[in-house]
């Protein structure tokens, strides 16, 4: 015997457990992105790292339009770009052109 009737509690829990369309849409291009902008930073670390011909100013550029790009995609976030992003382009340009 199956059980079909549901308390009003056990379909608040069941509501509140299931995400809706919507959030599975918005958890998925929040993915996406998330991907995207890792991807970005991969890219433009392995160029600082294997390019012999980039000038220290170009990396430098190259690491300031990453974190512009980082907070177009996620605006407001500028406190987990520093806490994630810059330790690991500063440990890049520290090995890369032996300053800081």
């Amino acid at each position: 015997m199956a059980y079909e009737s549901r308390s009003p509690e056990a379909a608040i829990v069941a509501s509140a457990v299931l995400p809706t369309p919507e959030q599975i849409a918005e958890q998925q291009e929040e993915q996406k992105l998330i991907r995207r902008m890792q991807m970005m930073m991969s890219m433009v670390m392995q160029v600082i790292a294997q390019d012999a011909s980039l000038t220290i100013d170009d990396a430098s550029q190259m690491i300031a339009d990453t974190k512009k790009a980082a907070l177009a995609m996620f605006p407001g976030k500028e406190l987990a770009y520093e806490l994630i992003w810059k330790p690991r382009f500063q440990r890049l340009m520290l090995e890369r052109f032996r300053i800081m």
